[in-house]
């Protein structure tokens, strides 16, 4: 049975999605203030993280990014903010998933269904090897010819998506789509920054590519560098 932590201040809301959750097979646990979450959240065993982002006590990206420096547990954020910059900014701090007020329960299960699928491949598939590459996708950690490079969560999870299909052409659309959550188009620039991240931690440049190529208006793609 999967477990749920809800940490969401407005009682009613917290309230109904505990028991249509709970009725729909989970164990549903929640928090009525944000630093009780963080503490719960990071002290707990749970296998998804619903987080509300307005909070009178904490800002809900802050007490995101606190569970993201201990845990790697999947966090689907629920908010009624619906501003662009600040879905970018929540996805980049570490959200799996950004869902917007109002929902229904069965949208909010599907989006957590969906996240914990992710997860199961993920663990399932345990390591990544492309060449001298190397992502251990259990303890979220990557090495290029046994060098640890320090990568911010979502440049991992870009570099896992495009190391776990290698030589594919993907389109920023669906690194957005797969690796943001972000629920609609647009952005792209946050692609190129990563990518550019990734390409400065790897060795390399837009000029010069080795693992990270780029085919401009079509997509980008990891490659192995010696085949």
């Amino acid at each position: 049975m999967p477990s749920i932590l809800i940490i969401e201040d407005e009682q009613r809301i917290r309230e109904s999605l505990a028991t249509r959750l709970s009725e729909r097979g989970y164990d549903v646990q929640t928090v009525a203030r944000a630093i009780d979450g963080v503490e719960q959240a990071v002290s707990g065993d749970f296998d998804v993280i619903v987080l509300d982002l307005g909070w009178p006590d904490l800002d809900g990206t802050e007490a995101l990014r606190m569970i993201r420096a201990v845990k790697q547990v999947p966090v689907v954020v629920a908010t009624a903010r619906d501003d662009e910059a600040d879905i970018i900014s929540v996805l980049d701090a570490g959200a799996d998933d950004y869902v917007i007020k109002p929902f229904s329960a069965d949208h909010l299960a599907a989006r957590i269904r969906a996240v914990l699928r992710r997860t199961s491949d993920a663990s399932e598939e345990g390591t990544i090897t492309v060449a001298g590459l190397r992502l251990d996708l259990d303890a979220h950690e990557a090495t290029l010819d046994d060098r640890e490079l320090d990568l911010t969560a979502r440049a991992f999870d870009l570099l896992a998506y495009l190391a776990n299909r290698p030589g594919k052409l993907i389109s920023k659309r669906e690194l957005l789509a797969e690796v943001w959550r972000q629920p609609y188009g647009g952005a792209d620039k946050t692609v190129d920054v990563h990518i550019s991240w990734l390409r400065k931690e790897l060795g390399e440049s837009a000029a010069e590519p080795r693992y990270i190529h780029t085919r401009r208006g079509v997509g980008i793609r990891l490659v192995d560098p010696t085949t």
